[in-house]
């Protein structure tokens, strides 16, 4: 069995995926220790946060379709953000989607480039906190969460993974390959939203006072 060196060891730390790695949970950290000193995010707000992207970090391994190239159709692992940017607003919504985002990339380390990190993770789920902006309209909530979503792994794809076109026209690319696993996702998250009880549920942790 070959022994790795020390030297050998800092080389391997310092190749650019366990920086971005590294960078991630740093970044994690200092948000989510930035979001906990607000006056305006109290103990309750933090509590739902890290409720809503607990859940939704293990609905995104149940996946029901994994798509070659990234992406995946998941057992609406989007709606828990959702759930918690009606309850608190889109500020604290889009706080927590942008830390979930982190936890995305964590889960599955993966990028081309550092701004495509930015626009796949921490910005492209960020705006699933968008859903926060219609409070009094749970399904629209969820659409423009969900679109916003699409528009940046969109501009992403057109960006950086142009390759995977293969002679196609890469913006028709990009969106297609984007559309086919983020709208289903969104679809059943409408699904789950349809159920009366667990609508009620949820308007009822909206009016709540948090």
């Amino acid at each position: 069995m070959f022994k790795i060196t020390f030297q050998e060891k800092i080389l391997e730390l310092l190749q650019p995926k366990p920086l971005i790695s590294l960078f991630a949970l740093v970044a994690l950290a200092v948000i989510l220790l930035l979001i906990s000193r607000k006056n305006t995010f109290n103990t309750r707000i933090l509590s739902y946060a890290a409720m809503s992207m607990s859940v939704a970090f293990v609905l995104s391994y149940v996946k029901i379709l994994q798509f070659p190239n990234g992406g995946s159709i998941t057992a609406a692992s989007m709606l828990p953000l959702f759930i918690f940017a009606y309850i608190a607003g889109p500020k604290a919504g889009m706080a927590a989607g942008l830390c979930y985002g982190m936890l995305q990339f964590i889960q599955e380390p993966f990028f081309v480039h550092p701004a495509q990190f930015l626009l796949d993770y921490p910005i492209a789920f960020s705006l699933l906190g968008l859903a926060g902006l219609f409070r009094t309209n749970l399904f629209a909530g969820a659409v423009v969460g969900a679109f916003g979503r699409l528009l940046i792994h969109f501009l992403s794809g057109v960006l950086f993974f142009g390759e995977y076109a293969q002679g196609q026209n890469v913006f028709i690319y990009s969106l297609v390959y984007n559309s086919s696993y983020i709208l289903p996702d969104m679809l059943i998250c409408l699904g789950v939203l349809a159920i009366s009880g667990i609508r009620s549920a949820i308007l009822r942790l909206r009016d709540a006072r948090i």
